[in-house]
């Protein structure tokens, strides 16, 4: 029986990381689980993800949007209008 072919083409590569972070990433892994295919859900999780987006709001809409998901007057609403005042200065 002849092994199964994949057409997806794959590349090995280098990286640093800290020891702990490698240990605590292998400990959230099941016996079964490929740290390879994880590691390249992460990458294409992050590649579709709209963060980069935010950066063309500025530090005060940000906590506008974030105050506005807050309860009225709760501790964060405070933190957050304490903070907006700092940034208007």
């Amino acid at each position: 029986m002849s092994a199964r072919r994949s057409k997806t083409k794959f590349t090995q590569i280098h990286v640093s990381i800290p020891v702990l972070v490698l240990a605590e990433f292998d400990h959230t892994l099941a016996f079964n689980d490929s740290r390879s295919k994880k590691i390249t859900n992460l990458i294409k999780d992050h590649l579709e993800s709209d963060t980069e987006g935010l950066s063309i709001y500025s530090n005060e809409e940000l906590l506008e949007v974030i105050q506005f998901r807050l309860e009225k007057d709760s501790p964060e609403d405070v933190l957050i209008e304490s903070l907006l005042k700092i940034f208007t200065k």
